[in-house]
């Protein structure tokens, strides 16, 4: 297991096993758990309230941009918290600054530009 494949042979092997593990557990879980279904559990329900209506509704696509902001806010904290912890160390001062600006100008574009296409408006 020595030299650069048998890293990847390790790699697969431990993929391999923690398949077997969970694939184990599930087959245990099937093997041990009462069945007795009935018409009343195999209905659908949400928070306790009887469906109504079909199960197919459609949504708006403004919610999906929504997510998609929320997910560009979400990276933008990720990064900012480990270069504000950086930024105090000797000799990345400037360079991180200059660097986190170009970011942060990076993330302005993207809100400026869903205020111009009218995403932000809440309607």
């Amino acid at each position: 297991m020595d030299g650069y494949y048998g890293s990847y042979l390790l790699v697969a092997a431990l993929l391999a096993i923690g398949v077997a593990i969970v694939a184990g557990a599930l087959f245990a879980n099937r093997l041990l758990r009462p069945t007795r279904p009935t018409v009343e559990k195999l209905t659908t329900y949400e928070c306790g309230v009887d469906p109504v209506g079909e199960g197919w509704a459609q949504s708006q696509i403004r919610y999906y941009v929504f997510t998609y902001l929320y997910v560009v806010f979400a990276v933008d904290a990720v990064f900012l918290f480990p270069w504000a912890t950086i930024f105090a160390a000797p000799g990345y001062g400037m360079t991180t600054l200059v660097e986190m600006f170009i970011f942060l100008g990076f993330i302005a574009l993207g809100i400026i530009y869903a205020w111009r296409k009218r995403v932000l408006s809440w309607t």
